[in-house]
């Protein structure tokens, strides 16, 4: 009989273990076995808890966002202000535990399944809507509507291209480099919309 509450810790195990699957291979070309190999269970057992590994894919990807939402959240509790809150939505997208290559290369993953799978394309969707929402709010304190949706476009532009070039590029930057170009684009917005 199984204990009482093993099954979340074997599905939060599947879904460390596909993350960290995902960003060894660099790719979504990994099997369900080697996945629970990692997690120390059976495929049968993943299968079980998941039915696939496209579920398994989306629960890892849905762990991340969640992940990613709860760093915002903590971030804005100490956040003074709109720039703060725009500065505390640019400081999770480059959080250790965001800008880990094993999550990188999730994302990578994810970006293209979004191309092949109406589900990924659903949940990618929701996230850069959140990712808009929230950054057009804070925006808009700070500068007229138009330029506040066009700077939302532009630093979720470069959050995404950050992560792609990390993902594929020897020499991309660093975390602390790539938070620094994104806070740069966003001075520059912010001096543009004060000069005109």
């Amino acid at each position: 009989m199984p204990k009482i509450g093993m099954e979340a810790v074997r599905r939060e195990a599947l879904i460390s273990a596909t993350i960290a699957e995902i960003g060894a291979s660099g790719s979504l070309d990994v099997t369900v076995g080697r996945i629970a190999n990692r997690a120390g269970v059976s495929s049968a057992l993943a299968h079980h808890y998941f039915g696939s590994k496209e579920r398994i894919f989306f629960a890892a990807m849905r762990r991340i966002l969640d992940d990613f939402g709860k760093s915002v959240l903590a971030r804005f509790r100490t956040a003074n202000g709109p720039r703060a809150r725009v500065e505390a939505i640019i400081g999770a997208s480059f959080d250790p535990d965001q800008f880990d290559p094993a999550i990188v290369s999730a994302w990578l993953a994810f970006y293209v399944e979004a191309n092949r799978s109406q589900n990924a394309q659903r949940l990618l969707r929701v996230y850069a809507r959140r990712l808009d929402s929230n950054l057009v709010h804070s925006l808009r304190d700070l500068m007229t509507e138009d330029a506040a949706r066009r700077t939302a476009q532009g630093l979720a532009s470069l959050i995404d291209g950050l992560y792609i070039r990390a993902a594929l590029q020897e020499r991309a930057p660093k975390r602390h480099d790539a938070a620094a170009l994104v806070m740069d684009y966003l001075d520059k917005a912010l001096k543009t919309e004060k000069a005109a």
